[in-house]
């Protein structure tokens, strides 16, 4: 049976944060896009902090429409204080419950997934965000929006690594657009009931996080190559390869999306991300080579009609504001990342004959 997480990820998240999660405790917290890559883990460190941690046990209630959730949409929830229901967040939703913290994690992250859903993908980060800002203003809930690093579009070369305070460099047109446009709205929305509405908001901007638990048929970059690897091919270079990122780890990424969410200021802005080191997709193959003490052959072609080619040619974040206001830091290490990553889709990936 496929596990989409390590036992010890998750013991190392809720290690890292359980002095500041007891504000979690005889709350209720509301999570949209339960069943997504983050999702998944948001639930599962409740599961282990309602468990091991908290003096009083937190109340998730976790929404999602299921739409990309994959082979591991539907696994069980074995905790009394956990309650899916499974709901579009771009429709309304009446919540009995007062609601203490929404977590407002639902979108359409893969290129190629908002390719196949481009009208989702833009009204998840529009009404949906809309909604849930509306459900926070009448819980006087704290309320935290998943962005992304997209918003920033490909950078300028004064402008890496990248600040909060950076404005963007995107196109409003394009097939890219509709996940961009859609996160930068949402931000907007986020700015105007943070300062007309009197709630607090948070938001989290993501760089490139990995880990266990992404979907084989996610096409992005690390679980692309985890197929290709265990299916014994060459791995598939789009475009140059010489486009660079940085790459974060899930129990990093994790850790810093609960530091946010608890110790972020109201109406602030966060990177989460390992800023080192940056790599080129060439680069990282040579990593996911010496990681896996395996050469790995691979061909530079083309971006294929499914993936858009529009992507940035550099992300890599500034982390100070983090790490100054809310004690972020990452920890764990590229290859250290990558060794745990792909003896995991070793195990869960499929070997096609």
């Amino acid at each position: 049976m496929k596990k989409f997480f390590l036992d010890s990820d998750i013991d190392e998240i809720s290690d890292r944060i359980q002095n500041d999660a007891n504000n979690f405790s005889n709350k209720t917290i509301l999570l949209t896009g339960g069943k997504g890559f983050l999702g998944r883990y948001i639930v599962e460190v409740f599961k282990k902090l309602n468990k091991e941690k908290l003096k009083q046990p937190a109340k998730l209630i976790v929404l999602d429409n299921l739409i990309t959730a994959g082979d591991f949409g539907l696994e069980s929830i074995s905790d009394s204080n956990i309650k899916f229901i499974q709901h579009d967040v771009i429709k309304e939703i009446a919540i009995q419950e007062k609601i203490d913290y929404i977590i407002h994690a639902a979108g359409i992250a893969s290129p190629q997934h908002y390719q196949d859903h481009p009208l989702e993908t833009l009204e998840i980060s529009i009404a949906g965000t809309k909604n849930m800002l509306e459900l926070a203003k009448r819980n006087d809930a704290k309320f935290t929006f998943f962005s992304s690093s997209e918003i920033y579009g490909d950078p300028t070369e004064g402008n890496i690594p990248t600040t909060e305070k950076y404005r963007g460099n995107v196109s409003t047109q394009g097939p890219r657009a509709c996940y961009d446009e859609g996160k930068r709205t949402g931000e907007t929305l986020c700015y105007i009931y943070q300062n007309y509405e009197n709630v607090r908001t948070t938001i989290v901007r993501p760089f490139n996080f990995f880990g266990p638990g992404m979907q084989e048929k996610d096409y992005r970059v690390l679980p692309n190559f985890a197929s290709q690897i265990k299916n014994n091919k060459p791995l598939k270079v789009y475009g140059t390869g010489n486009q660079t990122r940085t790459y974060c780890y899930i129990t990093d990424a994790i850790t810093g999306l609960f530091q946010v969410i608890l110790l972020g200021s109201p109406g602030g802005t966060y990177n989460i991300g390992n800023p080192n080191p940056e790599v080129s997709v060439i680069e990282l193959v040579k990593k996911i080579s010496e990681s896996i003490n395996r050469k790995i052959p691979y061909n530079i072609i083309e971006h294929p009609s499914n993936y858009p080619s529009s992507e940035p040619n550099r992300r890599c974040p500034s982390i100070e504001k983090a790490q100054n206001e809310i004690k972020y830091n990452p920890k764990v290490e590229l290859n250290e990342g990558l060794k745990r990553f792909f003896s995991w889709t070793e195990e869960n990936f499929t070997k096609n004959d």
